[in-house]
């Protein structure tokens, strides 16, 4: 039986921006991880709620696919158990973090 397993994707990244055309990849790369749903975490670490580990994999492909020439990527993926045990040490979290371990139900 194959249940559904929501899993986050935590993508970092460190690009260069000294040029205009480096700033101009820096801007295209955020615009479309914002259009692939992804959402800005902290600066330079964006996250995405996939359903299943499947769609997951999908989204990591459409990354690939928008990746600049220079710099460094990484995407951790965790499941979203995993990610409600973050522990914020400084502020107070953002109120449209989900953090709970509850399944997510899209009507």
């Amino acid at each position: 039986m194959n249940s559904l397993r929501c899993m986050r994707l935590i993508l970092f990244f460190d690009l260069p921006v000294t040029s205009d055309s480096e700033r101009k990849a820096y801007a295209r790369f955020v615009k479309g991880l914002k259009k692939q749903g992804f959402y800005r975490l902290q600066y330079s670490v964006y996250i995405k709620l996939n359903m299943d580990d499947r769609a997951a994999q999908s989204s990591v492909k459409q990354v690939r696919e928008i990746l600049p020439k220079d710099g460094m990527v990484a995407i951790l993926k965790v499941t979203e158990k995993q990610f409600a045990g973050i522990d914020y040490l400084l502020g107070a979290p953002e109120s449209d973090v989900l953090t709970t371990d509850e399944r997510v139900v899209t009507i």
